[in-house]
Parts: C-alpha cells; structure tokens; sequence
C-alpha cells in the first residue's frame, strides 16, 4: 500500500474532525459550564472546539498555571540547537479572542464531584457542569534522582534548556547515558529520537557514545527506522541495550545503578516511569492504578462517583499511545459527546460509534537534516468496546524530505490546538 505522507495527514486530521462535529446543540435551557484543566494539546484542543461547535450554548474555562504551553513535539530539535525553545511556547490568547474561552491562570488542588466543584490554589472555587482533565503526566522517581542534575527533558521548558546545556558542555569523547521507562509513557518514538540526535552530535563533534539502557524488550516505537540508525548511521557510537531495569540514581557522581551494571557518564538523561499527572491521582480517579480508566466513545470516567468528568490525553489508560497527535483526536471525539450529551442527544449510536477513529502520527529527526514518520490509526471495536488498532505504517527510509515536512505536520497541529 503506497501512502503519500503529507495527503495522509491531513485526510486522517480531517475525519477525525468531521467525525466529531456534532449537529446543531439544542441545550435545554441556559448556557452550561464546561471547565477544561490543562491547556496542552489535549485541553486547549477541547476548549478550542467545545466552543466552536458549541457557540453560546456553553461556558468554556481554560484553566492551566502557566500562561503559555511548551510543546514538546520538536523539542528534541532544541537539544541539538536546531530549533529554539521560544518558538515551542503557545499561549491561549486565540482561543479567548476568536473563540471566546475564558482562560484562567492558576492551579487546581482539587474536585469535588458530589458539589461539582474546583478548588484552585488560590482558593477560588469554580464549579462546572462538566469537566474535562488534560493534566498530563507525572513521575514515579527512581530513589536518588535529582532532576535538576540529570534532567529528563521529558516535559518541556527548564529541563530542556538544561539538557541542551549540558549537552554542548560535553567534552569531545564524552558519554551520554540515558534510561527509557516501561511503556506506556509519553511519546513511544521520542527516546530513541532522541538517541539518534544525540549521537549525530555527537559524531560531528569527533565522537563519543551514546549508551541506550532500555526497560522494555525491544523498541517501542519505529523498530525497523530505529534499528537500522543504531548498527548503521551510529554503529560506533550507540550502545543499545533491551531489558535494563533501572536501580539507584547517583546524582552526584552521576552513575545510574542497573540491572545491566552500573553505567557512568559525562551526561546522564533519566527518562523515569510515568503515571497520569497528580491532580487525577490525588482524586481518586486512576482506579488504585497508573492511568485513569475512561470510555473511549466519550472519554468520561468509567469510575462510579465521577459521572461528567472527562479525562483525555496523557492521563488517560484506554491503550493508545500517548502522543500530542492522539491528545487532539481524543480532545474532538470528547468535545463531540460532551456537547451531544447536553442537547440530550445520543452518544452510543451505531453510526457514531462506527465512525469514531483516532490517530497517532509523528515525525522523528534521525540526524539533523533528515527524519523518518511513522503513524497509526484506531477504529472503535463495537465488539469489545475498546479502540483497535486499525492501520499502523512508518517511513521506509529517513530523508531530507521528510525533514522539511516535519516542520508543515508541526505547524499544522500546532494551528489546530492553539490557533
């Protein structure tokens, strides 16, 4: 099967949108209140289209502790210098100006959802109709980490600077280590992305290595891509190893203790096992577990006692990969149902069941002027009430042209979440 890459991304951004607008919204009275937390891809797209398809029927808050989201789609290309960190910052002022979210700047400590209520760090409370969590991920640190010594650059802004920083400190020779959690964790393709960056920087800079202690059996992500970059574009400078349970974080002698050995080097970048952000933790809603069980035709909580709370993105265990593209998909079906419920329309019908589809696509930067792509479609399984993985495809090779279009996916899944 032959896919034009650039025709395929935007056919499957597309009908994910169109597969999610809902009709006309006929509420029964009022405007009702939706509160969105967390402005990434996931909750900025949320607020974006619940207020475009949902017009003056509905309140849309935004709220998120900083003013503007990071992105960490392309941040890898600040490491290697490619690409500053400004133009990753997005801040929520078209979403207020063209669509009419509100957006507030602050915290949320916690949900009340018998009185349907938030309470910020400010001790404001906010309450809501519905509620939508994109909060993210958080850390399961490994005993003796300091982050601000061996940054992980796993969520972007301080930590990326960081790391980037002390990547160009290396001395020529020098050895980068870097560890990469069991999946699920947040982008499957951007550890061993980054791996790649990393080594052709190093390569141009007289050499050195790149040790690559992974806690899975294999790849995750792009194996094929991946494999062949490792043994043939850094074969004598990657060391990859599969099934490296990480111990203790020397942080200050910066020495990772494993079940491989212990490993030393110049730069140590601890990628730690990651779980759905706290504010959904803390509230009970991840089911004892690391990620927050929802159903995936609505994104509501399958948890008794959370009826109209939504949790889309990173946080959310439904199976599919945690990546920015799959947090804006996921954002538009939710928006869809969410808007469908308070018309008091149906969600569960055959023929939006049938259509509800997501996808996750990517870019990966192999070297500094060439990339690779890899995606991967899930159709809603009716049987098993789950998403399947329909279609799943990558790149046969990393090229210059992939490179360029790496940067026209970016922009565009930047406009649709932000602009």
């Amino acid at each position: 099967m032959t896919i034009n890459r650039r025709n395929f991304i935007k056919a499957t951004s597309l009908a994910a949108a169109a597969s999610s607008a809902p009709g006309i919204l006929r509420a029964q009275s009022g405007s009702a209140r939706v509160v969105v937390v967390g402005g990434g891809f996931g909750g900025a797209t949320a607020a974006k289209y619940l207020k475009h398809w949902g017009g003056d029927k509905v309140d849309v808050t935004l709220i998120d502790p900083r003013a503007r989201h990071t992105s960490c789609v392309m941040s890898n290309l600040v490491l290697n210098g490619e690409l500053p960190l400004k133009d990753l910052r997005f801040g929520y002022g078209d979403l207020t100006s063209k669509y009419g979210v509100q957006v507030i700047k602050d915290s949320v400590k916690r949900i009340d959802p018998t009185a349907r209520e938030l309470t910020l760090k400010q001790q404001v409370p906010v309450n809501y109709d519905v509620l939508v969590l994109a909060a993210g991920i958080s850390f399961k640190k490994p005993r003796g980490w300091i982050a601000n010594k061996n940054p992980h650059a796993w969520i972007a802004g301080g930590q990326t600077r960081l790391l980037k920083d002390q990547l160009q400190a290396m001395p020529a020779g020098g050895t980068f280590v870097m560890t990469i959690p069991r999946s699920p964790y947040r982008c499957p393709p951007g550890p061993y992305e980054r791996a790649c960056l990393v080594a052709d920087m190093l390569q141009s800079n007289g050499g050195g290595r790149v040790v690559v202690l992974d806690a899975n059996e294999g790849i995750q992500a792009e194996e094929e891509t991946f494999s062949r970059a490792f043994d043939q574009l850094y074969g004598n400078v990657v060391e990859y190893s599969a099934g490296v349970e990480l111990g203790v974080v020397d942080s200050n002698a910066n020495v990772v203790e494993t079940s491989l050995g212990d490993f030393s080097g110049d730069v140590i970048n601890i990628i730690p096992t990651q779980r759905a952000g706290g504010l959904v933790r803390n509230n009970g809603l991840t089911d004892g577990g690391f990620w927050a069980p929802v159903d995936v035709t609505t994104y509501e909580s399958t948890l008794a006692g959370f009826e109209d709370i939504h949790i889309i993105g990173d946080a959310q265990g439904s199976g599919q990969p945690k990546s920015a593209h799959m947090a804006n998909a996921q954002a538009k079906i939710c928006a869809d149902a969410i808007l469908r419920k308070l018309a008091s329309q149906p969600t569960d019908h055959a023929e939006r069941l049938q259509n509800i589809t997501t996808n996750s696509a990517c870019y990966s930067p192999i070297t500094r002027d060439t990339a690779s792509w890899l995606t991967a479609v899930f159709q809603y399984d009716m049987d098993k009430g789950a998403m399947a993985l329909a279609h799943i495809a990558e790149a046969g090779e990393w090229t210059r042209d992939n490179y360029s279009e790496m940067f026209d996916w970016a922009n565009n899944l930047f406009a649709d979440v932000w602009g």
